[in-house]
């Protein structure tokens, strides 16, 4: 599976970005797809994930203030961040799962600064 990611860049606090993922399979085929993030000295951490069976999972950081969304006919994953905080500020990676193993996108940078 290869994943082609886009979006990110520099906002102000307050601001909204929309990342995005692209699946060289057809997404009924994938287990999931979400982002994970790395902040500067810290481990990464999942931020989001949509299931094949239309579930999300969102991590407590992030909840009520980023949507993960997919589009079938495009294979393609889309994460909204909205109230971004300078603590959201770190490398955002794709992923995909795939019968047993995790599939991983370049990394994006989101800065947001104060």
């Amino acid at each position: 599976v290869q994943l082609q990611a886009s979006g990110g860049g520099l906002v102000q606090a307050g601001g909204s970005l929309r990342l995005s993922c692209a699946a060289s399979k057809d997404m009924f085929r994938l287990n999931a797809m979400g982002w994970h993030r790395q902040a500067p000295g810290k481990q990464r951490e999942l931020v989001a994930r949509i299931y094949k069976v239309p579930t999300t999972y969102y991590a407590d950081s992030v909840k009520g203030r980023f949507t993960i969304s997919r589009d079938n006919a495009t294979n393609t994953a889309y994460l909204q961040m909205n109230s971004l905080k300078p603590e959201d500020t770190a490398v955002y990676y794709c992923h995909a799962l795939y019968l047993n193993a995790a599939y991983w996108g370049q990394g994006t940078l989101v800065t947001v600064s104060s």
